[in-house]
């Protein structure tokens, strides 16, 4: 374990941590295959309870091929019925900077025994994060810790000025000491490394299943290598071009958080929250009038912060109305939890004692899978996000559009525009070298088997909208809707429906008949049965999973 982290540094780290988790991700010519393999296979070892694991070598620069070699770490649960074997189902859980490593051991024993039974469960880090060669911009955790404001985004131009120093700190660090994978970690080198992977595991076509930014991967690998797909399931789903360069002229005017919509499914998916709330009467603990209360106690936290005691460190903290809000959104990616939130809120609105509420505070983060465990020593989260977006998407340079962006999105969205907007601001100072190898579309090649789109009506962090564009994109694909609540739907909503057609999917290839629309059981406040409880909590490791290991470790790491 870290040690326990300074005062202040709680408060940082916890801004820090739900930024990362929101966050909700070169002018070259459309990449050229990968090489596929031509040496022996992957040198996989034993790593406990089943599972193998190895390093890869991959070109750090995929024009030099027999150049630099970065390390790639790979892990994967041996199909079951190896004599039935399909191939490799590859998973990405977000962030970016999500540990595939991770959620492949954290969930492959508990998806769907047809999937268990056919497929090598596989996950991977994505080069510059996690396990794999990583960026990293310090000499040590304090370092990095040193340049977060503290606070999760700016709210007033103060605080915005406080946001532009930490920043051009951050921006400035990776530029001396990044190295050379700073400019190697676009999501178009790491669709490359998937390609790799593919060969090195004897699979012709791929088998994919990505989340949040993991769905932004998955569209970059279908249309650089649109033959070597098999099966590609995609859930919780970025709007590519959003991602990317936007419509029109909005890389000079519109950041990418503000971009891919995601303030307005927030604010959707909280209006859904009250609605549901009021209806569930003595059910939810917050009910009655949600929405104003909620809107009240925002400005009431804005000048008089409620404090809470970190039951796993004994840390004291305030929470201020930018802590209320992140808070918010991120208990929103869970529906299994917001009766939690409602309690949450509850107690907040009472100003109970600084352990009461931080023990409330608690019983969400352990939802969201965010419990404290042990760690590395330099987790690289800090640098592993805008290592990857800043690669990949154009965004304005002048700070005052920043601000401007901001003040729009806050009145076009309200409460959770500035949130949003200012996720990924260090792209506006982050090295130009960064993503030289980087792909910026077209998004419309036609797949030699039909992808599968999967989105939420009510997604706080990757609005339904995406999912219904990267449809539209892909001419090969089909749109799965889940007429519900939460950040991704399969195996984390615990809604038969969903879970039942994907799995189908991934075995046959076959999609769901067009327009199918599953519909949610029940509402997030009755109670739920155990084997969907249970469902639901196994796949809140998507949500852990779309927050980069390094952050939820941080979070707890008194």
């Amino acid at each position: 374990m870290l040690r326990p982290l300074p005062r202040g540094r709680l408060r940082a780290a916890l801004a820090a941590a739900v930024t990362a988790a929101l966050s909700v991700t070169l002018l070259a010519l459309p990449a050229q295959a990968a090489p596929s393999a031509t040496t022996s296979a992957v040198a996989w070892t034993a790593c406990r309870d089943g599972f193998q694991c190895a390093t890869v070598q991959a070109p750090l620069d995929y024009d030099s091929p027999s150049g630099a070699k970065i390390g790639i770490a790979v892990i994967r649960l041996p199909a079951g019925d190896p004599r039935h074997r399909i191939g490799s189902l590859l998973l990405n859980p977000g962030g970016p900077g999500g540990s595939g490593v991770d959620i492949a051991r954290g969930i492959a024993k508990v998806l769907p025994l047809e999937l268990r039974a056919r497929f090598d469960i596989v996950g991977f880090d994505p080069r510059g994060t996690n396990n794999s060669t990583p960026l990293r911009c310090f000499d040590s955790l304090d370092q990095a810790f040193e340049v977060l404001p503290p606070f999760p985004y700016p709210d007033l131009p103060a605080e915005e000025r406080v946001q532009r120093v930490a920043d051009d700190k951050l921006a400035a660090a990776c530029a001396r000491h990044g190295g050379a994978i700073r400019d190697h970690m676009s999501t178009a080198d790491v669709a490359r490394d998937m390609d790799l992977l593919r060969g090195l595991f004897g699979d012709q076509q791929l088998n994919y299943l990505g989340f949040s930014y993991g769905s932004a991967l998955g569209q970059y690998y279908a249309n650089m290598f649109p033959s070597r797909v098999r099966s590609f399931v995609i859930d919780g789903v970025l709007d590519p071009i959003a991602w990317t360069t936007g419509r029109g002229q909005e890389a000079q005017t519109t950041p990418l958080g503000t971009r891919l919509g995601s303030a307005d499914g927030s604010r959707r998916t909280l209006d859904e929250f009250f609605r549901l709330c009021d209806a569930a009467g003595p059910d939810c603990a917050f009910s009655g009038n949600a929405s104003g209360r909620f809107a009240a106690m925002g400005e009431r936290l804005r000048g008089h912060p409620a404090t809470l005691t970190d039951p796993y460190s004994g840390e004291t903290f305030q929470v201020h109305y930018q802590d209320l809000i992140s808070i918010t959104v991120g208990a929103l990616y869970a529906p299994f939890i917001w009766s939690d939130l409602a309690f949450l809120l509850a107690d907040l609105e009472q100003q109970l004692s600084p352990r009461a509420l931080g023990e409330r505070l608690a019983v969400i983060r352990t939802g969201l899978g965010l419990a404290p465990k042990a760690q590395e020593q330099y987790p690289n989260f800090l640098e592993s996000f805008p290592g990857v977006a800043c690669s990949d998407s154009v965004n304005p340079r002048s700070f005052a559009t920043w601000q401007s962006a901001a003040d729009r999105a806050e009145a076009r969205y309200g409460r959770f525009g500035r949130l949003w907007n200012w996720t990924g601001s260090v792209c506006r100072s982050w090295p130009t070298t960064a993503g030289q190898d980087r792909y910026l579309g077209p998004w419309t090649a036609r797949t030699a088997s039909p992808v599968l789109v999967v989105g939420n009506y009510f997604d706080p962090a990757t609005p339904y909208q995406g999912a219904v564009t990267a449809s539209r994109l892909l001419p090969n694909s089909r749109l799965l809707s889940y007429a519900g609540w939460g950040h991704t739907a399969f195996f984390s909503a615990g809604n038969f429906c969903v879970d039942s057609a994907v799995t189908k999917y991934l075995l046959t290839t076959r999609v769901p008949p067009a327009g199918t629309v599953c519909q949610p059981e029940g509402s997030p406040f009755e109670p739920w049965s155990a084997a969907r409880r249970s469902d639901a909590e196994a796949g809140a490791a998507f949500h852990a999973g779309a927050v980069p290991t390094a952050v939820r470790r941080a979070l707890h790491a008194g």
